[in-house]
């Protein structure tokens, strides 16, 4: 709202709720001084008649004096109220000012010379301020409720003009004047003189103000009732109080030709300077752009004001009140009439703080103040908008609420932040929208909310604004979560592709099957692709368009909420994929968002992605920094999850990724690094790990960058810090042990090194073992159908490989539908084939026995911390046989900090091998085997150890004591001291 001006006098300032005496006009002033001086005149004259006429004198030059200063102290206020509210016009209006001042001191010179008028003069003037005041009156009333033009239901009043009264003062003084003393007569004609031109001057103006106020809509008052003495009348507040006379100036409140153009070409930065309510000379100017409205009408109290229709669906008037009102406006469309807040009269929803982070790139909360959020502000219920487009020539709202049509909804720029501003009263939840921004070639594009944290259902692009009423009940694990770092935890990871896990399920209906089928299958963790809404589901929501909002295909955010705290109940960690790599080119979202690059980098070179046809992001701009660094504290925050694995690391870190000679562009030092995307990795994991303790980053980098799990401030080798992420996906191990697997048993001895060269690097980095969707997908197969030879062999490497890879150092990630054996390559289309496990299915033991599998390997390795607690500690791991590779021989030992060991032997051979001898320390005195993956219940041919196993004196593999082993084929063994 527009800040009150200070009193133009020295009428005091009334409290809440209090009626502030109107200041008396010049004319009553004078009255009451002539009562005052009338008894006091008749004794002079009995005692000296000189003496008389000289204090007579003196009391009218005193009287007149005060008259004209307070008038020119009145006229000095009104004109520093303009220069502060039309700065244009400022010159001007001192100069008027200037002019005023100068004419009241000549008229003041000439009033000192006047005499007191006799008792006759004083009941003839009385009748004439009277008059004038009752004329005055009815003028006012009539302004009070006209705008400059007319109005169809306009009531008018009687037309006694301000002037006319005043003409009738001037001669009523003069007639008095012709029986009064020569002396007198003198004063009194110099009086009268000055009192006409002054009239007459009073009545041009009043001319000229009242052709602009026939055409004002007449102000509806409750039945006038006399006010008491000094108070103001009834239906007017003390905000709301006519001003004096004096300060009246005829100005036209309509808005300007140059603000019109560009109010309706959406391209005006400061629409609340214009639109809402101003004071301005004469009182406050009131103005609204309502298009496709039949009239508008303010309301304030008992106050009701029609303003002029100045066509193009703006309006406009000119009420004579002191201060701004609190106010409504009733807008009349054909077929309806809706009263509502005027969105221009409110102060910015953004304060200085939040624009100064955002410029500085820290605002590590900037979903709070970007985006759309329903709010209550300055009293009033509604929504405020706010978004970053800096290139933007003018942004406007539009959406459900003014049925796609922004034109009268024309945002505030906010300085030099690039953020654009408006609150919208009366506007709630469930409102569909999109910023329609006027691009700097003059052509406007409609774009959907960066910040907006839910959207409409694929393929509709539409914001959706929304708030949270969601009431979390996983405080339990929120507090144990942080007990113990996730390289030091058992971690075992469930990835599912949450639209095709069950297809047609919902957030909540997966949340009541979800929970219970990861845990009775014993995984500690989650990972959920794809969350970030994404326009294309063949993407698997890798191509992000909604950065803060929750796919709506599944639910909304609050159905979001509900199966993350599920999860949590029910004891499971939750892991999202978080893409901030690069993004889609749709016309609607990020790309030139603002009709420039914004988000990607201006180096076409540096913005386009070469493999996947999208744009990669600016990781130097601080605004563009913080949009992502802020988005990862937002799902960490806003919906408690545990962890993030960042997508596509390696293609952020170089410059030259996937890119030929002269595609690319050397950093400052000439090398391929992206020195920017390695400070934006690393103030994210700084800022995430800060802000929410507990919570993992894992990293999918392919490649053998320096340091990716090491902490920001530690420097490599390579003279960088470390990227900060907790853990990263060991690609090189996934690639080389599927790689060995795919051979046939014949020729993998060939290949030995495949599955030993995962142990030069096992402890360069904090390691995830994935065996993710991409491995399952394209052409690659699924993981049953990748081994070699028949159904039970297929099956039997299958078991082998897992129990390989949970006692293999580091965690373990597992994508959906490889825990039962699918054959099938995964579609998002269908999802896992479930009916594998349908028992009518004849070949339903052979998939359950592998899920079985699943099940056990996630119970032993959670029971046994040899196999997580030292995952990323040498001292964790010793080799047993790693050289056997005509055999297809692996063995090693886990240990965990106590040294209590768990011994791994895996046969990728397809035959049994009888009394197979291994080195073993001499401190254990039997062996017995806690997990074989050929037993019965797994589908295997069920060769087990069943008995414990003594270890012999004999030395073998270095080792000063040795157990003799029978070696299922196509198998892993677990053994733990008896």
């Amino acid at each position: 709202m527009t800040p009150r001006p200070e009193s133009s006098g020295s009428r005091p300032k009334g409290t809440a709720g209090e009626k502030i005496p109107e200041q008396p006009t010049a004319a009553q002033q004078k009255s009451a001084a002539k009562k005052t001086a009338v008894p006091k005149q008749a004794a002079a004259k009995k005692a000296a008649p000189a003496k008389a006429t000289a204090k007579k004198a003196a009391a009218a030059k005193t009287t007149v004096g005060k008259t004209v200063a307070k008038k020119a102290a009145t006229k000095k206020a009104a004109a520093e109220i303009t220069a502060v509210e039309q700065p244009a016009a400022g010159t001007a209006t001192a100069k008027k000012a200037a002019a005023k001042k100068s004419a009241a001191k000549k008229t003041a010179a000439k009033k000192a010379t006047t005499v007191k008028a006799t008792a006759a003069r004083t009941t003839a003037v009385k009748a004439a301020a009277a008059k004038s005041t009752a004329a005055d009156t009815v003028a006012g009333k009539a302004a009070a409720g006209k705008s400059p033009a007319a109005g169809n239901t306009a009531k008018k009043v009687p037309a006694r003009k301000a002037g006319t009264a005043k003409s009738a003062a001037a001669t009523a003084a003069e007639a008095v004047a012709k029986k009064a003393t020569p002396a007198e007569a003198t004063a009194k004609k110099a009086t009268a003189k000055a009192t006409a031109k002054k009239a007459a001057a009073k009545t041009a103006a009043s001319k000229k103000t009242a052709s602009a106020k026939k055409s004002a809509s007449a102000v509806k008052k409750a039945p006038a009732r006399k006010a008491p003495a000094g108070r103001a009348p009834a239906g007017v507040t003390a905000s709301a109080q006519a001003v004096p006379p004096e300060m009246e100036v005829a100005v036209s409140p309509a808005v300007d030709a140059v603000d019109r153009e560009r109010l309706l070409a959406g391209t005006h930065h400061a629409p609340h300077s214009v639109l809402g309510a101003h004071p301005v000379p004469g009182g406050i100017a009131f103005r609204a752009f309502r298009p496709y409205a039949l009239s508008v009408t303010v309301v304030s109290g008992e106050l009701r004001a029609e303003l002029h229709a100045d066509g193009e669906g703006f309006f406009s008037g000119l009420l004579p009140l002191r201060e701004v009102p609190a106010y409504r406006l009733v807008v009349e469309y054909e077929g309806t009439v809706l009263e509502t807040e005027d969105p221009y009269r409110f102060l910015p929803t953004l304060g200085d703080l939040d624009l100064h982070l955002i410029g500085e790139g820290r605002h590590e909360e900037l979903w709070t103040a970007l985006g759309a959020h329903p709010t209550t502000h300055e009293g009033v219920t509604g929504t405020r908008f706010a978004v970053w487009a800096p290139n933007a020539l003018g942004v406007r709202v539009t959406g459900t609420f003014n049925f796609w049509d922004g034109t009268g909804h024309i945002m505030r720029s906010l300085g030099s932040s690039g953020v654009w501003e408006l609150f919208l009263p009366d506007i709630g939840e469930g409102e569909l929208y999109k910023f329609e921004i006027t691009r700097p070639d003059g052509s406007r594009t409609q774009r959907a909310d960066p910040m907006a944290r839910r959207t409409e259902v694929p393929p509709a692009t539409s914001s959706v604004i929304t708030s949270s009423e969601y009431e979390w009940g996983d405080a339990e694990w929120l507090a144990r979560r942080a007990e113990a770092p996730a390289h030091e935890a058992p971690f075992s990871v469930y990835e599912i592709h949450l639209p095709s896990w069950r297809p047609g399920l919902t957030y909540r209906q997966l949340a009541e099957q979800l929970p219970g089928y990861v845990k009775n299958l014993g995984f500690t963790h989650v990972e959920l692709m794809p969350v970030a809404e994404h326009p294309f589901g063949g993407s698997w929501g890798y191509q992000v368009t909604g950065f803060y909002a929750p796919t709506a295909r599944l639910g909304t955010p609050d159905d979001f909420r509900f199966l993350v705290d599920k999860l949590h109940q029910a004891g499971i960690g939750v892991l999202m994929d978080w893409v901030p790599a690069h993004f889609p080119r749709d016309d609607w979202a990020l790309a030139e968002f603002d009709g420039r690059p914004l988000y990607e980098h201006e180096d076409p070179l540096r913005a386009a992605h070469p493999d996947w046809g999208t744009l990669e992001f600016d990781f130097g701009r601080n605004e563009v920094r913080n949009f992502l660094v802020a988005n990862a504290v937002y799902w960490c925050e806003e919906f408690h999850i545990d962890g993030l694995r960042v997508d596509a690391v390696a293609s952020m870190l170089y410059l030259d990724y996937s890119r030929e000679p002269g595609q690319w562009t050397p950093n400052e030092h000439g090398g391929r690094e992206n020195l920017d995307a390695v400070a934006f990795l690393q103030e994210m994991n700084a800022t995430v790990y800060r802000r929410v303790p507990g919570v993992v980053t894992i990293a999918e980098e392919s490649t053998a960058w320096d340091g990716v799990t090491r902490a920001t401030h530690h420097k490599g080798p390579s003279g960088f810090g470390g990227l900060g992420f907790g853990l990263k996906w060991n690609m090189g191990w996934m690639h080389d042990s599927l790689q060995y697997m795919s051979h046939e048993p014949v020729h993998r001895k060939y290949h030995h090194g495949e599955m030993t060269f995962s142990m030069v690097y096992a402890y360069s980095e904090n390691y995830v073992l994935p065996i993710s969707h991409d491995e399952v997908v394209h052409g690659k197969r699924s993981l049953v159908s990748k081994m070699p030879g028949d159904w039970w062999q297929q099956r039997a490497g299958v078991r082998s490989y897992l129990g390989y890879m949970w006692a293999h150092p580091g965690k373990q990630l597992l994508f959906m539908g490889q825990e039962f054996a699918q054959g099938a390559e995964w579609s998002e289309a269908h999802g896992p084939d479930w009916w594998l496990l349908d028992p009518g299915y004849g070949a339903e033991p052979d998939h359950r026995g592998v899920r079985d599998l699943v099940r056990d390997l996630n119970a032993v390795y959670r029971a046994t911390p040899a196999l997580w607690r030292l995952d990323t500690d040498p001292a964790g791991f010793e080799w047993i046989v790693g050289d056997a590779a005509d055999d297809n021989v692996l063995a090693f030992l886990r240990l965990d900090p106590e040294g209590v060991p768990v011994l791994a032997v895996s046969n990728f051979a397809p035959v049994t091998r009888q009394d197979y001898r291994l080195g073993v320390p001499d401190d254990v005195p039997a062996w017995h085997e806690a997990l074989n993956t050929d037993a019965a219940r797994y589908g295997g041919s069920d060769v087990t150890n069943p008995d414990p196993v003594k270890p012999e004196p004999q030395s073998w593999h270095g080792r000063p004591a040795s157990i003799r082993l029978t070696l299922p084929p196509l198998a892993t063994v677990w053994l733990r001291p008896a």
